[in-house]
């Protein structure tokens, strides 16, 4: 990710903020899916006193059927405490942005809220809206995902482990048949400077879901804001 950190004029020490950047990875993988080759992954974000308001997209430059995604994220983050929701957008069910009927939308809205405790994080998600998954039964999953995620330094490197389950049945994640760990990551970051105002970072990352059997390896560059 490539980011240019912006401020505007704030009043009695206080300041609103802004970012923009952009991803490079060698493939989208979310969650432990597979969701599409090489990918350019954009964001635009603005923050005041622990709110921010974030867009993010994904498009991949490889094949035309690999996924297309616009998400926005409406954030409230104070101490380690954090909550937020999410519109996710993808390209299908004819792409239309602006179509929200239930069972035509491709909009998926996610509600979450999470803890930072220092050694480990703990974040909790659930789909409240749009096209979600389904049940056994065929009705709403209101489907979820759990992840804890633990960071450390070592070996001159930054990293993070990660563990991510689905709690119960749902369509939304692949091959979730009830309870499924999808998710088990370790990432490794590094930054290299170049200027005294621009510090580009390479990362890697193994990712294996044990639900679909499968695994991956990840890698790509990105410049926190």
């Amino acid at each position: 990710m490539v980011v240019v950190a912006l401020a505007t004029p704030a009043l009695a020490q206080e300041k609103a903020e802004a970012s923009i950047g952009i991803d490079l990875v060698s493939s989208y993988i979310w969650r432990g899916q597979d969701l599409g080759h090489a990918s350019l992954q954009p964001t635009l974000g603005v923050s005041y006193k622990g709110l921010s308001l974030t867009a993010w997209g994904s498009t991949g430059f490889v094949r035309w059927e690999d996924t297309k995604e616009f998400d926005l994220t409406l954030a409230y983050a104070i101490s380690g405490f954090n909550v937020g929701i999410t519109d996710y957008w993808f390209n299908s069910k004819g792409s239309k942005y602006f179509a929200y009927k239930a069972h035509s939308t491709a909009h998926v809205f996610e509600a979450n809220v999470g803890y930072d405790f220092g050694p480990v994080s703990v974040q909790w998600f659930t789909n409240f809206a749009g096209d979600d998954g389904v049940n056994k039964k065929g009705n709403r999953a209101y489907s979820s995902y759990v992840e804890v995620a633990a960071p450390f330094t070592a070996l001159t490197c930054d990293w993070t482990a990660a563990v991510g389950a689905v709690p119960y049945r749902t369509s939304f994640y692949t091959k979730a048949n009830g309870f499924a760990v999808t998710n088990v990551t370790l990432k490794a970051s590094r930054q290299f400077g170049i200027g005294k105002k621009f510090d580009p970072s390479l990362f890697a990352q193994v990712v294996a879901n044990p639900s679909n059997k499968a695994a991956y390896f990840v890698c790509g560059i990105s410049v926190a804001p």
